[in-house]
């Protein structure tokens, strides 16, 4: 994948993960993984106490302690089993005040 601000995001061989931390801040990283191969990896990969992203110009090392939520672009289908719901909506503040006032499809 090519480097800088304006490569490409190519969801068949890259996944993006977001982490979201405790003091309210969040990041987004960019890895050469498809989701596919993530899947299964996945467990152990948030069970370690620090993860380390080697990036271009600096290393990138995270407390995963601090983290509260983590978010996965595209989507890694592949999780099953108990604690994951299939066939999920997010539904923002906005969403819900909407769909009281003006008919909402779902």
């Amino acid at each position: 994948m090519p480097k800088g601000s304006f490569a490409a995001f190519n969801a068949t061989t890259t996944t993006q993960i977001t982490f979201y931390y405790d003091n309210g801040h969040d990041e987004t990283f960019s890895i050469p993984i498809a989701s596919t191969e993530l899947a299964p990896l996945l467990s152990q990969l948030l069970n370690q106490s620090w993860l380390s992203f080697q990036l271009a110009d600096q290393t990138v090392v995270i407390n995963m302690s601090k983290v509260e939520k983590v978010e996965f672009k595209p989507p890694i289908l592949e999780l099953a089993g108990e604690g994951v719901f299939l066939n999920s909506q997010r539904v923002t503040a906005l969403h819900r005040g909407a769909a009281g006032r003006f008919k909402v499809d779902e």
